[in-house]
């Protein structure tokens, strides 16, 4: 991965409105990678080399979070996103229509 790829995805990442999450899917469609998911998630997971980006409103297809990102449900839930039981994002609801 180049740098001009990173800065790239990050710069999507930062347009994420606070309140809202996209999916790595949607990043990577964004970003003209339409099958890279795996890759945005490979970008978010070293961003802190890069900046400060929200990383935490990015999450998976279902609206699960990432495995590891301990606060990451706290910061959205800081920000009003509200969980479903079985702990996921309701993507119908918080999803950047973007």
């Amino acid at each position: 991965m180049n740098k001009d790829l990173i800065y790239e995805v990050l710069s999507v990442v930062e347009e994420i409105p606070e309140g809202r999450v996209a999916t790595y899917g949607q990043i990577a469609r964004l970003t003209g990678r339409d099958r890279n998911a795996r890759m945005i998630g490979k970008i978010l997971s070293i961003s802190a080399y890069y900046g400060q980006y929200p990383c935490h409103r990015v999450v998976n297809h279902a609206g699960r979070t990432a495995p590891g990102f301990r606060t990451q449900r706290e910061l959205l839930e800081d920000e009003g996103v509200e969980f479903r039981a079985n702990g996921c994002v309701d993507l119908k609801k918080y999803q950047w229509d973007c």
